[in-house]
């Protein structure tokens, strides 16, 4: 296994699509996207235009993982990796590199929303690595967490 990490291009974007659908937890299909006013021609135009900075993790060349941010508002909107690849540091180094990019850009503060379930992985993964709760929820009753940038 060779894991090697790139900023997405556009082109990523149908992998991108089906590896969020075959996640452990929070699996979102093509559908799912769809009614979450996701589509696969608004993710590719995200990602050309800047505005959708991500990078990948691949394997052998083919997409494990990824990490996407918002330009404008600093949220990080999705981190997905396949369940064969969890607990090698892969979605750790995906998210550290989007914060990067994103305090580049000038941001103090990011913010994610993710279950607020203990029993999920995301609620101790995000907290683990110093994200803190907000105390507020978003429209799907996830908890809005927040990561301040020194």
């Amino acid at each position: 296994m060779t894991i090697a990490y790139r900023r997405a291009v556009p082109e990523d974007t149908p992998a991108c699509v089906v590896l969020r659908g075959k996640t452990r937890e929070n699996a979102f299909s093509l559908e799912r996207l769809a009614e979450a006013g996701v589509t696969p021609e608004g993710w590719r135009s995200a990602i050309a235009d800047g505005s959708l900075p991500g990078h990948v993790a691949t394997d052998g060349g083919e997409i494990i993982g990824y990490c996407f941010g918002e330009r404008e508002t600093g949220e990080i909107v999705v981190l997905a990796l396949l369940p064969e690849h969890e607990g090698q540091g892969i979605g750790k180094t995906l998210l550290n590199l989007v914060v990067d990019e994103l305090r580049a850009l000038g941001f103090a503060r990011l913010f994610l929303s993710c279950s607020s379930d203990p029993a999920v992985r995301s609620y101790g993964f995000y907290r683990h690595l110093g994200w803190s709760s907000t105390g507020t929820f978003d429209h799907r009753d996830d908890e809005i967490l927040e990561y301040r940038l020194t």
